[in-house]
């Protein structure tokens, strides 16, 4: 009988130190090793992820994550902002009084009613659609009620915006934004973020964004597929209006690091004025003082020469840094008749041979050499399941620590969370993987205790990192822009660039 009762009060005190472990994980893990080690019942179990994958790569990071010994102080960016106005399109279009109809696409949209048939076809195949709306007062009678509705959220928006608004995370950093910055964007943006009186004006930029729900009916409509329809009358981030602002701040300002963006804003305009607004842009980055870095982050893009234009009109030679993600890679490859351009799309995870054949191919042919006058000697890209940091040899430092960094945001704004929550995120990438699919790569396989994997070839280094990706995402929009502006943060640049 004592024996039973010498059991079961183990028995109950084991159930009540796995209820405080539960309960309480942020307790000191000594406090409950003791504690579990005084029953004499074995070792103390691990905290729940601690010993998974996910976390053993989490930890990690931690440790390989280092601010760089010189750091950015002043940083200057440019040129695409405005306000991302969420809301549920079916409610929107029921308080302006329309009525589904048989829908039909509009490559521009002119009236209400355009809209509507838009809305309804999109709706109907459950697909995301982005569009102009090229009528000014009925847009803005639209964006204001839009504006005013109760359920509707307000966001930063605007590749600029966004990246400026990660960097202004950080107290120790000044930070510059030049673009045009209406009330409710100023209301929105961190206070660390400087705007120049220049870059104000009296009304914003609203992109209305219509969510609808999997399921979601409106009268006989039935979306298949949760999705939204995006549309706009932004005329000045569409002429990048605000980009002699930005340049002449620059004087003052004095950066340290500059962030340009905005230039696939430009995919409405005409070829005439496109090809006339880059050579504006190359001639602007050329007053930039020597010694000071020009990243370019990249964004969507369907215009195959505007791309090219981008790519070869001196754009790249005149930037040290460039952001991209899977489709934009694979889109300027595609326009450039580079590596691989015969694929029409990625099939699930994007190859990281084949990513790595064109991140090569584009160091090669426009990066930074002693036979080039180009600066561009760092590309940081990102999908979903893993980042690469590829750069030119002998010129940029930490970058180890940069992709990490990258990549652990991307876990853990995706869930909203502080830190990596383990639970919430799985390790989606390739378990093994080739370096190169066009030379004689290498072999890896991944270890999650050592998620940084470096290789080189003819002096261009790789550094590859998983992403924790989060399973239940919060907000997606502008994840891109905070990897960028993070790996940034993290990265140092050789004094004589």
């Amino acid at each position: 009988m004592a024996l039973w009762r010498g059991s079961a009060y183990a028995g109950f005190l084991a159930l009540a130190v796995g209820c405080v472990f539960l309960l309480e994980p942020q307790l000191p893990g000594s406090a409950l090793r003791s504690l579990w080690s005084s029953l004499q019942l074995g070792p103390a179990p691990a905290p729940p992820g601690a010993g998974s994958p996910e976390g053993r790569l989490a930890a990690a990071w931690d440790a390989l994550i280092v601010r760089p010994a010189r750091r950015w102080r002043r940083v200057a960016v440019g040129v695409n902002a405005c306000v991302d106005v969420v809301l549920s399109g079916v409610k929107l279009l029921r308080a302006l009084g329309l009525s589904p109809g048989n829908g039909k696409d509009h490559s521009e949209l002119r009236s209400r009613n355009d809209l509507e048939e838009a809305f309804v076809h999109f709706m109907g195949k459950g697909a995301a659609a982005e569009r102009f709306f090229s009528d000014k007062e009925t847009f803005h009678d639209i964006a204001q009620i839009a504006s005013e509705f109760p359920e509707a959220q307000h966001y930063v928006g605007g590749n600029a915006a966004l990246i400026g608004q990660k960097f202004a995370a950080n107290s120790d950093l000044k930070v510059l934004l030049c673009g045009p910055v209406g009330p409710k964007l100023h209301e929105l943006l961190d206070d660390n973020v400087f705007v120049p009186p220049e870059s104000l004006q009296e009304v914003d930029e609203f992109h209305l964004i219509l969510e609808y729900q999997a399921g979601e009916e409106w009268d006989q409509l039935k979306a298949p597929h949760a999705n939204r329809f995006i549309f706009s009358h932004d005329l000045s981030n569409g002429a990048m209006n605000m980009l002699e602002v930005f340049v002449s701040s620059l004087e003052e300002f004095q950066p340290d690091l500059v962030v340009l963006s905005g230039l696939h804003m430009m995919e409405g305009q005409s070829k005439e004025f496109q090809r006339k607004r880059l050579l504006e842009v190359v001639t602007s980055l050329s007053d930039i003082p020597t010694g000071v870095p020009v990243h370019l982050e990249l964004a969507s893009m369907t215009n195959k020469e505007l791309m090219s234009n981008i790519m070869h009109q001196q754009v790249f030679p005149a930037v040290t840094s460039l952001g991209l993600n899977e489709q934009e890679l694979l889109f300027l490859s595609q326009s450039a008749s580079g590596p691989h351009s015969s694929l029409s799309s990625w099939n699930g995870v994007p190859d990281v041979g084949v990513v790595s054949d064109i991140l090569f191919w584009i160091l090669k042919e426009h990066g930074k050499s002693e036979s080039r006058a180009s600066d561009l000697s760092r590309i940081h890209f990102h999908t979903l399941a893993y980042h690469i940091l590829a750069t030119v040899d002998g010129h940029w430092a930490n970058q180890l620590a940069a992709v990490a960094a990258g990549a652990r945001v991307a876990g853990t704004q995706a869930c909203a969370t502080e830190t990596i929550d383990t639970r919430r995120v799985s390790l989606k990438a390739p378990h093994e993987f080739m370096t190169s699919r066009l030379e004689a790569g290498s072999r890896v396989v991944l270890n999650p205790s050592e998620p940084v994997v470096a290789w080189h070839r003819e002096g261009v280094s790789f550094h590859f990192t998983p992403v924790l990706v989060c399973k239940d995402p919060v907000r997606t929009v502008g994840l891109g822009d905070a990897i960028s502006a993070e790996g940034l943060f993290y990265s140092e640049v050789h004094p004589h660039l």
